[in-house]
């Protein structure tokens, strides 16, 4: 069998399974922060999850499978390694990217979500009274 064949066998195979654990942790961990910045609603929070848990899935394997082509045929094991690294390196780097970008889009919604729900400060007052002199 060809190695490039083996080649592109390995990375579907690692960038497969680390696109779904990294997905399956984020919606795992990621619902209960939703459930917090939906105030308690289950059901709106979980349809969030798997929105964003979808759309995670689809674009890190619309990327592995656009990133699939090496350039170049692998004549040797050690070519091989190289090129894995390469590929593998780069997913985590997307993966990565599109987790600190999930993280820092759930932040904002819950800064807006808990400035929505901040209590409305006191009146400001209207007038001043004088001390009083001589008591």
């Amino acid at each position: 069998m060809d190695l490039t064949v083996v080649t592109y066998a390995v990375y579907l195979l690692i960038s497969t399974a680390l696109t779904l654990w990294v997905g399956h942790t984020l919606a795992r961990s990621g619902r209960v922060f939703l459930v917090d910045v939906m105030h308690g609603d289950r059901k709106l929070a979980d349809a969030v999850n798997h929105l964003l848990t979808v759309g995670f899935y689809l674009v890190n394997f619309g990327f592995v499978a656009l990133h699939l082509e090496l350039g170049g045929g692998v004549d040797t094991v050690r070519e091989s390694f190289e090129a894995l690294s390469v590929k593998i390196g780069t997913v985590l780097l997307v993966l990565g990217a599109l987790h600190l970008a999930n993280v820092f889009v759930l932040g904002r919604i819950r800064r807006r979500s808990l400035a929505e729900h901040q209590p409305v400060p006191p009146v400001p007052p209207q007038g001043w009274t004088s001390p009083a002199v001589g008591v």
